[in-house]
């Protein structure tokens, strides 16, 4: 089975794949975010490196679909290959901040590995307001993230909404992150669990 969890900047997507993995004994994809050579250029001057970041996480993101169809172990996967192509690389291309000579390669490259891909079998989107994603941020305190602006993760939250709104590949749940802990508050992550549980066991 493949579970993914989706959701904007800070919104909590890692630290649940750890929590669900461990509790769920499933091995968890993580995205490449400390390995990537691009990240601190991108965020340092976006129009230059926007094409070459976007590509470098679809060829990562594609990597790991296709390792996770060859495990036969339950795989939950931080971020999804979607949200690149629908949200991340769409928003730079309407900032401006991506050509459409490179959007329209990008969009050609996605297509033709979303054709030979699946969606995951369950998606789990965390739902976040804008100051909760800012405080989170700030509190993991990753120096390149200290430029990105309210105003793109606005731009990134109206994008997941709309995208979260017609997503029709497979099983779906949302979490409002706002209004649950699943880091220090047990009964919380009990509940995400207990929902899980029923959308893996068809109880929905």
């Amino acid at each position: 089975m493949h579970v993914a969890i989706a959701g904007n900047i800070g919104s909590g997507k890692t630290t649940l794949t750890q929590l669900l993995a461990k509790h769920y004994k499933w091995k968890p994809q993580y995205e490449d975010v400390e390995d990537n050579p691009y990240l601190d250029d991108f965020y340092n001057k976006m129009e230059r490196w926007s094409f070459n970041l976007q590509v470098y996480f679809l060829n990562s993101r594609f990597r790991q679909i296709l390792d996770i169809r060859k495990d036969k172990k339950t795989i939950i996967q931080d971020r999804t290959i979607y949200e690149d192509a629908f949200i991340f690389a769409p928003n730079l291309h309407a900032m401006g901040l991506m050509t459409n000579r490179d959007y329209e390669n990008y969009r050609s490259l996605f297509d033709l590995m979303e054709s030979v891909t699946e969606a995951p079998d369950l998606l789990i989107y965390l739902r976040s307001s804008i100051p909760n994603l800012v405080g989170q941020i700030h509190k993991r305190g990753r120096e390149y993230e200290n430029s990105i602006s309210i105003d793109y993760l606005s731009r990134l939250n109206e994008r997941y909404e709309a995208w979260i709104d017609t997503y029709d590949k497979g099983n779906l749940i949302i979490l409002d992150v706002d209004n649950i802990d699943f880091v220090d508050n047990p009964e919380d992550l009990g509940d995400v669990i207990n929902k899980i549980d029923a959308e893996i066991n068809g109880l929905f």
